[in-house]
């Protein structure tokens, strides 16, 4: 079984796209220098050093998963909006929606003596209610740790991404995305894979940021890992991916919870920050606005 791809930090987006099509998965080499490496581990270890282990063997019961990295984390919010991931997420998922958007933000630490996660697919989140041919979701897990094939490094079953559901890889199927520190693997929703055994007395840990199509319900609930009194200190370019616009032209509307008369019937979910009815046309007061901002954030 042929490894994955690996690219450099200078590849164009449409070669991920590409590699992703193909083998389900691509590394991408150092894309993060030594310095914001070290800066990212020291904003994120207090959050891990306070996560409980998993409850389940899936989860983990030696591993530690921390989230709300929007609201927690500001170098995470910068590689949220990573021009080359985002890139990539403009070529994969654009052919199937409008707008994509936020789908999880995990912090995942192996620890020593962890076992090997089942197999799966990403995807699966959703049931099995999806068609094949559409890809709802591109992740990334961004090493913060060097991944080696002894501390976890992630299984991948490259090309499994145009399996049928009932086919099943067999153990040579299976590769590891050793990678080093700073370094990023972009997967599809459809790739089977899985974490891998930490065999060493060190924790492997990895970012896990991931996107998905604007029509579906994402796994981390973004209105609520990163509620409006935080969100609305970050860019609009943010704001949307957290989930706080329009999915299409009438998906996620809401209407003010404002006593009658007070404020617009319905309203695009931008309009808590900047006060305006965004592509649906008249100008909103910014007053109303700061209003539902009150009342949300009592």
């Amino acid at each position: 079984m042929a490894g994955l791809q690996h690219l450099t930090a200078k590849a164009a987006p449409e070669k991920i796209v590409d590699a992703v099509k193909e083998d389900g998965a691509c590394i991408i080499d150092d894309l993060l220098v030594p310095g914001e490496l070290s800066a990212l581990n020291g904003e994120l270890a207090p959050f891990i050093d306070a996560t409980d282990r998993g409850r389940d063997d899936f989860t983990g019961r030696k591993t530690r998963r921390t989230g709300a990295l929007a609201a927690r984390s500001p170098l995470c919010r910068e590689l949220i909006l990573h021009p080359m991931i985002t890139g990539a997420c403009d070529g994969f998922l654009k052919p199937f929606c409008d707008r994509y958007q936020l789908h999880l933000t995990q912090t995942i630490a192996i620890g020593p003596g962890q076992g090997e996660q089942p197999l799966h697919r990403d995807r699966l989140a959703w049931g099995g209610y999806l068609q094949r041919d559409i890809e709802p979701q591109l992740n990334t897990i961004w090493a913060l740790t060097d991944f080696t094939a002894a501390n976890g490094a992630t299984r991948l079953v490259p090309g499994s991404n145009h399996w049928p559901d009932e086919q099943k890889p067999d153990d040579a199927d299976v590769v590891q995305a050793e990678m080093t520190a700073g370094s990023v693997l972009v997967y599809s929703g459809s790739v089977i894979h899985s974490g891998g055994r930490n065999r060493t007395d060190e924790t492997r840990i990895g970012l896990n940021i991931t996107y998905c199509l604007g029509w579906l319900r994402q796994e981390e609930n973004q209105y609520l890992s990163c509620p409006p009194h935080i969100a609305k200190d970050f860019s609009p370019e943010l704001q949307a991916l957290l989930g706080y616009a329009m999915g299409s032209y009438a998906l996620g509307y809401f209407t003010p919870p404002l006593p009658p008369g007070q404020g617009p019937e319905a309203c695009p979910p931008e309009f808590l920050f900047n006060g305006k009815a965004g592509g649906w046309g008249d100008d909103l007061y910014g007053e109303v606005s700061a209003r539902v901002q009150a009342q949300l954030k009592d």
